[in-house]
């Protein structure tokens, strides 16, 4: 085994034996302690009672999570299964059945690896959640040290297991692949085959995505709908039927589906640099130390981000308020500007002092090792910038949000339209940022360069897995102390976390449009060398252009789909949940003891997310096969292209549309601003209208954010990744025209 492949191996093995040690630790905090396990001093001993309401709230939210991803996976298996036939006889009329069996096999891995990665996120983010509130308690009111730690702790547990796990996955089928493909010059075909290990991670992340998106907001817009507007109930309050579904939702949208969306980016840049790289003949005959170059920045990564989660745990640990957001700030902002030494050394090690490659625009062109470090750089850089961009427009620290929830003293309609235009306009700089990423990769090493800044961007990706995880834990743990009727206290303690969680959620969100948006040009860079084409894709072909055109609409259209199944689903579970209201008043007296049927509303959520999930994802995979198949590759360039310029845009601006009304709602509920008329409650204790405004705002921008949103990644990267995998196939149709010769 060659000595890149040991440290590889042995990065991930840190970032696994991390994951398990972080595992451990919040294993220590138990649900309910008992007499036994608790302190005589500890504030634990004065809520005894409401803990045994912790624990079978948690069991509550735990069943409803597998049994939602039981279902969704057992669908994700049997696609797996049924395109992975598909997916061999097309392959192998491109080039051979050996590639193509090949191709399957690293499809099926891929896939597996996705819906394994999903479910542990997802496992153990349920396992947090309630620990979680149980540490908010068992700490004096104005101490977060022990929350912050088991919540974070949770999200890095997702994040080193799911990095440690792809990257170990992709080399040891590399290593497999290379037994077979044992002479050099045979290695790019062995790349080709790899691409399906990428194909097979973003077809699951689809419907993670999708499925967990639909599932998350129809609960969340169906409770607030009823709960909140109409009957005035907290949010999370158990009288609420949706309440149970609302919290599931976080775990199987924002926890699987962000996991395996994530996967799949790491996967698919990693494919596209392996695909272009081979290509070069100077890294060929450099070894194999060179062409495993892209995996040593993910593996690095690794080291570099668990070296700076001790800064939140250890060296500057969360007490106050004030910590929180700067403590998880910092860790981005310190991954980044560490990776950036390890990458040059890296380069400088691996990578030929000068090396050519085939240019996609004319002859060869001359790189550097240098150049290649910078093109890495880059992207973490813009990456980090993007997302602090994100936090500004979204971060009720920040003036837009505040405007945001001023504009609500003036109605909904006003806060609905501010809140379009504070979306589009936050599209501005990270596009601009992308196009400078995007010029000086291509310019010091070509489509190379572009998948490397790509790399560059995820290469803190278990940092930003951390960050993410660590959102949703604190909200389910906030839901979970209100429904358990633990202490004021206890509640703002969570609420303060999760607070900070929903700012750097929406920086998170902001990264993964910009990786996303690196992702699919890569890939669509690597399709392009696929396919052996050195003079460029001309757009302004007629066929091409026109495609083009279908490919600008298709995230729209997609949004109409996700954003309609959400509203259908909404629909139901409003019905349902004023069904119980009418048949049961005492739910809305607050001195009754009855409570919800919440199994019903977690049906309908799982139900209707199963069965909206199919034909977004459908239309995803069919347009770039049907169009490859009828109208040639040169229909794919148009589409692809167009997916791309459109989704980014979209994709950011509606996930900051949704963050910002979201936050705005936060802003007026905690009462930070010091006008009077920016408050929760009025003097008699109804809800104001510029509240109620607030919660319309943040209704709507549920789905914008959390489902329509982060799934235009997908979109972007798993038609530029299945373009890549079936490029010989559309090549051998008319020596790449189509069926119909155009």
């Amino acid at each position: 085994m060659a000595g890149v492949d040991v440290f590889i191996f042995f990065c991930s093995g840190l970032g696994a034996v991390f994951a398990l040690m972080n595992f451990y630790i919040i294993q220590q905090t138990k649900i309910n302690p008992g007499a036994g396990f608790v302190n005589p001093n500890s504030p634990l001993n004065a809520v005894t009672a409401e803990l045994k309401k912790v624990e079978d709230i948690h069991a509550t939210i735990e069943l409803g999570a597998k049994a939602f991803l039981r279902a969704e996976y057992t669908i994700c298996v049997q696609f797996l299964l049924a395109f992975s036939v598909v997916l061999l006889i097309l392959t192998s009329m491109g080039s051979s059945f050996e590639d193509g069996m090949f191709t399957t096999v690293a499809f099926l891995i891929g896939g597996f690896t996705s819906i394994l990665s999903g479910l542990c996120g997802m496992m153990v983010a349920v396992n947090a959640n309630a620990r979680t509130t149980v540490a908010a308690a068992s700490e004096p009111p104005s101490k977060l040290t022990a929350a912050f730690n088991v919540a974070f702790r949770a999200g890095a547990v997702m994040g080193y297991a799911l990095c440690a796990m792809g990257l170990a996955t992709l080399l040891l089928l590399l290593l497999c692949y290379k037994t077979h493909f044992a002479t050099v010059d045979t290695w790019n075909v062995m790349m080709d085959c790899a691409a399906g290990f990428g194909l097979g991670g973003s077809s699951v992340a689809m419907f993670g995505r999708v499925g967990g998106g639909i599932y998350t907001k129809a609960a969340d817009v169906g409770a607030d709908l009823v709960g909140k507007v109409v009957h005035g109930l907290e949010e999370d309050d158990p009288k609420n039927p949706a309440t149970i579904a609302d919290n599931v939702g976080d775990n199987v949208g924002d926890v699987a589906g962000m996991g395996s969306d994530l996967f799949g980016s790491m996967a698919e840049a990693t494919c596209a640099a392996l695909v272009i790289g081979t290509t070069s003949k100077d890294i060929l005959a450099e070894g194999w130390g060179a062409v495993m170059f892209p995996l040593t920045i993910s593996a690095a990564g690794i080291v570099v981000c668990m070296a700076c989660s001790f800064i939140a745990t250890h060296l500057k640990p969360v007490v106050k308020a004030t910590d929180v957001e700067a403590a998880l700030k910092l860790q981005l902002i310190s991954t980044t500007f560490l990776i950036v030494p390890f990458v040059v050394y890296l380069a400088k090690a691996l990578l030929p002092e000068s090396f050519e490659m085939d240019s996609v625009v004319s002859g060869t062109m001359t790189c550097s090792a240098t150049g290649a470090a910078i093109c890495v750089s880059v992207g973490a850089l813009g990456g980090l910038l993007i997302g602090l961009v994100t936090e500004y427009y979204t971060s009720h620290s920040y003036q837009p949000v505040r405007e945001c929830a001023y504009v609500c003293k003036q109605g909904a309609a006003v806060n609905m339209i501010y809140g379009l235009a504070l979306g589009y306009k936050s599209a501005i700089i990270p596009v601009y940022t992308l196009a400078a990423i995007i010029y000086f990769a291509f310019s010091l090493a070509d489509l190379y360069g572009v998948a490397l800044a790509a790399l560059g961007m995820l290469s803190t990706l278990a940092t930003g897995l951390t960050i993410d995880g660590y959102g949703p834990v604190t909200d389910n743990a906030g839901g979970i102390a209100e429904m358990s009727l633990l202490p004021e206290s206890v509640r703002e303690k969570t609420d303060c976390l999760d607070a900070a969680g929903n700012t750097t959620a929406a920086i998170g969100k902001g990264f993964a449009i910009g990786s996303a948006a690196l992702v699919s040009l890569a890939l669509y860079g690597a399709f392009v060398v696929r396919l052996g084409i050195t003079g460029g894709v001309n757009v302004l072909q007629p066929l091409t252009f026109a495609a083009l055109l279908v490919g600008a609409n298709l995230p729209y259209w997609f949004s109409a789909m996700t954003m309609k199944s959400v509203g259908l689903a909404a629909a139901e579970m409003v019905q349902e949940v004023e069904r119980q209201f009418k048949a049961d008043p005492s739910l809305l007296d607050p001195n009754s003891s009855s409570l919800p049927d919440y199994d019903a509303c977690v049906e309908i959520s799982t139900k209707a997310s199963l069965r909206e999930m199919i034909a977004p994802a459908a239309l995803v995979m069919l347009t770039p096969l049907v169009a490859g198949t009828f109208f040639g590759v040169q229909a794919v360039f148009g589409i692809l292209t167009g997916g791309l310029v459109s989704g980014v845009q979209l994709a950011i601006s509606m996930s900051n549309s949704g963050g910002a009304w979201d936050n705005a709602k936060k802003y007026i509920s905690g009462g930070f601003d010091p006008d009077p008329a920016l408050r929760k409650k009025d003097a008699n204790g109804n809800s104001t209208p510029v509240h109620d405004a607030a919660v319309t705002g943040d209704t709507v921008g549920d789905p914008f954010k959390d489902t329509s949103g982060p799934a235009l990644n997908i979109l972007m990267k798993l038609m530029a990744i299945l373009s890549l995998v079936f490029a010989q196939y559309f090549q051998s149709i008319n020596n790449g025209k189509g069926l119909f010769n155009v």
